[in-house]
């Protein structure tokens, strides 16, 4: 009992570094899209989600594989979660996407 509890534990914490981190890269894309420097966005996103994500991977796993692998299930099941809810609507009328004004 006590260790399948602490499996959905790692299970429900993999789901939230999976949201953090997907996220932060949908959220980092949108603004980066629309900046002067997106280098600044995409850069410094990554590094704060990748630090974010290994070290919760690290305190969620305490060195038990199974631990680590469940939590990389959450994680990728997160994945699938935000694609779906950051997809436009499909009912709103369509309008082209917006070039960026920086490109040559």
């Amino acid at each position: 009992m006590n260790e399948t509890l602490t499996l959905m534990q790692a299970c429900v914490a993999g789901g939230g570094l999976g949201a953090i981190f997907f996220g932060g890269l949908w959220w980092s894309v949108r603004r980066g899209t629309a900046s002067r420097r997106p280098v600044f966005w995409f850069l410094g996103s990554m590094l704060l989600r990748m630090g974010i994500v290994l070290t919760g991977f690290y305190l969620v796993a305490d060195g038990q594989w199974q631990r680590l692998l469940i939590c990389l299930l959450g994680f990728v099941m997160a994945r699938f979660v935000v694609t779906r809810l950051s997809r436009p609507s499909e009912q709103g009328p369509t309008c082209p996407a917006r070039e960026p004004s920086h490109a040559p």
